[in-house]
C-alpha cells in the first residue's frame, strides 16, 4: 500500500487536483482538515490550533489507511501544517518534529497558478508565495522525503502529477 500526499502553499490547486487523482486511480482521499477548521473557527490560528489540525488530519489518515485504499491520497498532511506554523509564527510546536507518518511520495505543487483569495488564504504576495514554497520544499528536503515538483495549468497539471507518480513507481 502506498500513500501520495499533495504538498505546497495555499492556492496551488491541491484541492482541485486531489479528486482528479482519486478518480484516476479509483481510490479515496483524505481531504484537507485545515480548511474545514478555518471555515468553522476562522483563521486567527494559534499554535494549539495548528497542532489540533495536524493531529486530526493524522487521525483521518490512519482511519483511511485502515480501509486498504491503494494508493491512499492525502490533500496535505501534518508536514504542511508545520510549514504553516513556520509561516505564521516563525517556529513550530515540538509535536511536528516528533511526527513520523510521512507519505511515500509528495507532490510539491508549484506556485505557477494565480493566487485566489477564498476567505481562508493569507499569503498572496509574490514574495510570500515564494517563501511559502521554499519552506514547503525545505521541509521535504530536511526530512529526506521523496518528492516531485508539479506545475502546469488545468489538464497539464494533472498530467504532470500522474507522470511523477508513474516515475516513482506508484501509479
Amino acid at each position: 500500500m502506498s500513500t501520495i500526499c499533495l504538498h505546497g502553499p495555499e492556492s496551488t490547486g491541491k484541492s482541485t487536483l486531489i479528486p482528479q487523482l482519486a478518480a484516476h486511480f479509483g481510490t479515496i482521499f483524505v481531504p484537507e482538515y485545515g480548511r474545514t477548521f478555518a471555515e468553522t473557527h476562522g483563521t486567527a490560528f494559534t499554535m494549539a490550533d495548528l497542532v489540533e489540525i495536524a493531529q486530526q488530519h493524522d487521525a483521518q489518515t490512519l482511519a483511511a489507511l485502515a480501509t486498504g485504499a491503494d494508493p491512499l491520497l492525502l490533500d496535505t498532511d501534518p508536514l504542511m501544517t508545520a510549514v504553516w506554523a513556520d509561516m505564521l509564527f516563525g517556529r513550530r510546536d515540538p509535536w511536528f518534529d516528533a511526527w513520523h507518518g510521512s507519505a511515500d511520495l509528495y507532490l510539491l505543487l508549484d506556485i505557477d497558478l494565480p493566487w485566489i483569495d477564498d476567505g481562508t488564504r493569507m499569503f498572496g504576495s509574490v514574495a510570500e508565495r515564494q517563501r511559502f514554497f521554499d519552506l514547503s520544499r525545505a521541509e521535504l528536503d530536511r526530512r529526506g522525503l521523496r518528492y516531485a515538483i508539479v506545475g502546469g495549468q488545468g489538464p497539464a497539471r494533472l498530467a504532470a502529477a500522474l507522470a511523477a507518480i508513474a516515475a516513482a513507481g506508484l501509479g
